[in-house]
């Protein structure tokens, strides 16, 4: 697949969104763009080869339906790799927001025990090795060796992952080094914010799931029905 890249790469791919995805997932544009060319090459050569083989079969499709069979197997393998990246990109995203809101309140938990907004900041990056925590902890790394602001960190990893949540923590923790203000009670807030949101999407996942059930139950229940009467309606219309 790699033998396409420079020529999809001329063709302005990926494009700006599949560019911010692949960056979400820690991916480089090359490997896309081989799964793509990939994909390119299956469309082309495995449609000629089954219709050959469906041909020495004795089995002759009409070219209309040859055409659109080919087509859509076309469509399918090329755009397969961007629902697949979009997919996990949004998958990463929910366990960033998730990720920030238990950030938030080992923040607070760490404010409330007398430490200061670094070190708060920092013991609760600490707290987890999962891979978003793990993002977080090292922008923090990196902030502190550049002698940046912390705040500039979190709102980079906001920028990066298309988060809002993360623009306001930095603006609350801004506005503390900045002002002086007391950021224990708005990052309290912003944790209670989150945890609500966090459990409303949750709830909303599950009712979703449950209402995606009622179509199998209801077929299910339909077959079995008809297994169970068919015997007697058999015999019935036999003995008319």
């Amino acid at each position: 697949g790699g033998v396409g890249v420079p020529l999809l790469s001329a063709l302005g791919l990926p494009g700006a969104r599949t560019r911010r995805d692949l960056e979400v997932c820690d991916r480089d544009a090359a490997s896309f763009l081989a799964e793509k060319t990939t994909g390119l090459v299956l469309a082309l050569a495995v449609p000629p080869v089954l219709g050959t083989l469906l041909g020495l079969g004795g089995v002759v499709l009409p070219l209309p339906m040859a055409a659109l069979t080919w087509a859509g197997f076309a469509l399918v393998v090329w755009f397969a790799p961007d629902l697949s990246l979009r997919d996990e990109a949004r998958k990463r995203r929910e366990r960033m927001r998730h990720t920030l809101a238990g950030f938030a309140d080992l923040v607070v938990v760490s404010l409330a025990g007398g430490a200061g907004v670094n070190g708060a900041l920092t013991d609760a990056s600490s707290a987890s090795d999962g891979w978003a925590m793990v993002r977080v902890r090292e922008a923090l790394r990196e902030a502190a060796l550049r002698r940046q602001p912390h705040w500039t960190a979190l709102r980079d990893l906001g920028e990066r992952y298309d988060i809002p949540e993360f623009n306001e923590l930095a603006a609350s923790l801004q506005l503390a080094g900045a002002d002086g203000a007391r950021i224990r009670s708005s990052l309290a807030a912003k944790a209670r914010t989150l945890r609500t949101q966090f459990l409303a999407e949750l709830d909303a996942d599950a009712q979703s799931d449950t209402e995606r059930m009622s179509l199998p139950v209801v077929l299910l229940f339909s077959g079995f029905l008809l297994l169970l009467g068919y015997p007697a309606l058999s015999h019935v219309l036999l003995s008319l």
